[in-house]
């Protein structure tokens, strides 16, 4: 066994997800159900993951997959906390066809605060 080998726990969803990134994994790489990463990370209440790919250049206002961006899948899940962390980070909550927000209704279902 090499020297600088550190085993992994791959039993940690954040510790594989920033091997790859640290191996080079693209980000912002597109597809699958949820879009991208930080779409899925949202969507599953993942917030160690979501802060993980916003620090690695997460775009925030990505959009694509079934929810259409990070906000609408963390509000969907029901996920207060990330809801509040993507809002901080900037993402962009306000349609661009609409002077309202699309995310108001999902967040009423919620009953956030």
């Amino acid at each position: 066994m090499a020297d600088n080998y550190k085993p992994i726990d791959f039993d940690s969803e954040e510790a594989i997800m920033e091997l790859l990134l640290n191996k080079g994994a693209n980000v912002n790489a597109e597809g699958g159900e949820y879009g991208n990463a930080l779409q899925a990370a949202s969507y599953n209440g993942h917030e160690a993951i979501i802060k993980l790919l916003l620090d690695k250049g997460a775009d925030v206002n990505a959009h694509g997959g079934y929810f259409g961006n990070a906000l609408q899948a963390a509000s969907e899940g029901g996920h207060e906390a990330i809801t509040k962390l993507l809002l901080d980070k900037g993402i962009n909550h306000v349609s661009e066809k609409s002077s309202c927000s699309p995310f108001l209704p999902l967040a009423s279902l919620y009953s956030f605060p």
